[in-house]
């Protein structure tokens, strides 16, 4: 079963160590981090340093002239990722034996959102997201197809995993985030994540909906949540109606798998014949987030596969084993960081749960980030899984 890594390049950068040691774990694959959001980033083996700050969204390597006159364009990496970083340890990885494949992070930019703001998600109270860029607007989805037509087809990858392509919502992970109080659960989030930028309110309105009757339910339907009275497990149609759900779904729906061909499209056209294309996603198409609610049958016949989250069980990949595409990948994400809720420990479990639930692949979070006993225990049960 063919097991990958993800990594950044300031885990290889300046660790003579790294490639070698990423080898020895037994994988195949290093997915790593071309294009990617704001993270602090803990660098446990590293010579020369233990914290990474990325402090904004950004491109690992030097972008090209396509982005000359535009207004809206990715951000090159300050100190944390100078240069053609990305290059440099594709370059380290690759002499080490490893098959490398570039990891996008798309909808997913706090910077964007902070200096524009127009381009953000809305919700139903008129408060703008920063972090979630809205792919219903003509201008985010253009940058976003030619983001990842660029950092995709790097020098030397054979592959990418494409990260938030689709809907960016509510939830966001942010090191300093204050949203738990009220409990929400899957529906609240849904309502939560809802945008009302003037793009979205014209695609309701192209569904039959009023975009301000739309909200004002929105707003109703979350009163309650507020109050502490609504169980956490109600369902959308509940919250909002048969109508207003199967409307708003409707339409973001149809706006996502336009994001997703178009990227999917623009990276074959810039990658070489065989270059694979996999999207990270979720099989419940009104989630939001790094794992993109996608339609299973849709989004195999678009990509070349996907990338599932697993830590949690592998009752996700259902859905898209089920569709039974001859050739499709499916890839087995599972946290092997114990401080990050991992079990590298169950290693060997977990994958063959995975793979009788249909995985084809593994891909593993996060051998960089990963500490010594993490690896030790992955390696172990590489080594057991043949």
């Amino acid at each position: 079963m063919r097991a990958g890594v993800f990594l950044y390049p300031w885990d290889v950068i300046g660790d003579p160590d790294a490639p070698a040691r990423i080898a020895a774990l037994g994988v195949q694959q290093v997915t790593l981090a071309a294009a990617y959001h704001s993270t602090r980033a803990l660098t446990p083996r590293h010579p020369r340093h233990r914290i990474v700050t990325a402090e904004h969204s950004a491109v690992l390597y030097q972008p090209d002239d396509r982005w000359s006159g535009r207004e809206l364009r990715p951000y090159r990496a300050g100190s944390w990722a100078p240069g053609d970083a990305y290059g440099q340890a594709a370059a380290l990885l690759a002499d080490a034996g490893l098959d490398v494949h570039s990891w996008v992070v798309l909808a997913h930019n706090s910077r964007l959102g902070a200096e524009h703001p127009e381009v953000c998600v809305v919700n139903a109270y008129g408060d703008r997201y920063p972090w979630a860029p809205c792919i219903a607007q003509p201008a985010v989805r253009a940058l976003l197809v030619q983001l990842a037509a660029e950092a995709a087809a790097r020098p030397g990858a054979h592959g990418t995993e494409l990260e938030s392509c689709g809907w960016y919502g509510l939830a966001h992970q942010h090191a300093h985030d204050k949203t738990a109080g009220a409990g929400l659960g899957d529906a609240a989030q849904y309502l939560m994540s809802l945008c009302f930028c003037a793009a979205c309110q014209d695609g309701y309105a192209g569904h039959g909906l009023d975009p301000a009757r739309l909200r004002d339910a929105v707003r109703g339907a979350l009163e309650p949540v507020w109050s502490g009275g609504a169980a956490p497990d109600t369902g959308i149609e509940k919250l909002l109606g048969a109508d207003g759900t199967a409307a708003t779904l409707g339409f973001r729906t149809r706006t996502a798998r336009a994001l997703q061909e178009g990227a999917v499209n623009a990276v074959r056209q810039s990658a070489p014949e065989g270059f694979r294309v996999l999207l990270h996603a979720d099989p419940v198409p009104y989630h939001c987030g790094a794992n993109a609610g996608v339609d299973p049958a849709h989004v195999l016949s678009v990509a070349d596969g996907v990338v599932v989250p697993c830590t949690d069980g592998p009752r996700l990949l259902d859905p898209f084993a089920a569709r039974g595409v001859p050739g499709a990948v499916l890839a087995a994400n599972l946290t092997v960081v114990r401080g990050m809720g991992g079990r590298p420990q169950s290693l060997e479990r977990d994958a063959a749960r995975a793979r009788a639930r249909g995985a084809t692949e593994l891909r593993l979070y996060h051998a960089g980030l990963a500490s010594r006993a993490d690896l030790a225990d992955v390696r172990r049960a590489l080594a057991r899984l043949g």
